[in-house]
C-alpha cells in the first residue's frame, strides 16, 4: 500500500482562469436493488470500483436500517472535504491542529417553502489546543474555500439528462417548470 499523505498546500493557490478547470472527476451509479428503489435498497458503485455499497432506508423513514443512506454519504463527503481544507489552511500558516475533527449533521425533512423535501447541514469543527480566536479564523477561512460549503451556500452547476434504451438522449429540461 502506498504511503498516505495529505495533498500539497498548493491546492490552496488562487486559480485565475476564465473557465472551470476540473482537477478530478468521478462517476457513481445507483441502481434500485431488490426494492427497485435507490433509497430503500440501492446499490452504489463508483466508476473505479473503489466504492461498492448497499443503501438502506433508515428505520425513522420506515426502512429496516442496517445500511448507509444518502444523508450519511453526503455528511461524510462534506465532513471529509471541510476537514481536509481546514488542515491545509492550518499547515500553510504553521498551525498544528492535531486531533482535529469535523462532525456534520445532515437532516432530511419537510420543506415549508414548497411542501416537498429538503436537507439541512450543520458543521461542528473541533480544534483541540488551538486558541479560540485562531480556531474561528481558520474555520471562517475554510468556509470560503471548501467546495462543499460553497455548494451548500450558493448551489452547484448541475444538469439532469434522461436516456432510454429505445430513444436518443433528450435535451435538458428546465426543472423550475416541472409540475411533478
Amino acid at each position: 500500500m502506498a504511503k498516505l499523505t495529505p495533498p500539497p498546500t498548493s491546492l490552496l493557490d488562487f486559480y485565475r482562469g476564465s473557465a472551470f478547470e476540473p482537477l478530478y472527476a468521478t462517476s457513481v451509479t445507483v441502481t434500485g436493488g431488490v426494492a427497485e428503489h435507490g433509497r430503500a435498497s440501492g446499490i452504489v458503485s463508483s466508476d473505479d470500483g473503489s466504492l461498492q455499497m448497499e443503501l438502506r432506508l433508515p428505520p425513522t423513514l420506515g426502512g429496516p436500517g442496517g445500511g448507509s443512506n444518502p444523508e450519511q454519504l453526503f455528511a461524510a463527503a462534506y465532513g471529509a472535504c471541510f476537514h481536509g481544507a481546514v488542515n491545509l489552511l492550518a499547515k500553510r500558516h504553521g498551525i498544528s491542529i492535531s486531533g482535529s475533527s469535523v462532525e456534520v449533521t445532515v437532516a432530511f425533512g419537510r420543506d415549508p417553502a414548497d411542501g416537498r423535501h429538503s436537507l439541512t447541514a450543520y458543521v461542528l469543527v473541533r480544534l483541540p489546543g488551538v486558541e479560540r480566536h485562531m480556531a474561528e479564523h481558520l474555520v471562517r477561512a475554510t468556509e470560503r474555500i471548501c467546495p462543499y460549503t460553497k455548494m451548500v451556500r450558493s448551489g452547484i452547476e448541475s444538469a439532469v439528462r434522461v436516456e432510454t434504451l429505445d430513444e436518443p438522449l433528450t435535451p435538458r429540461i428546465d426543472a423550475s417548470r416541472s409540475t411533478l
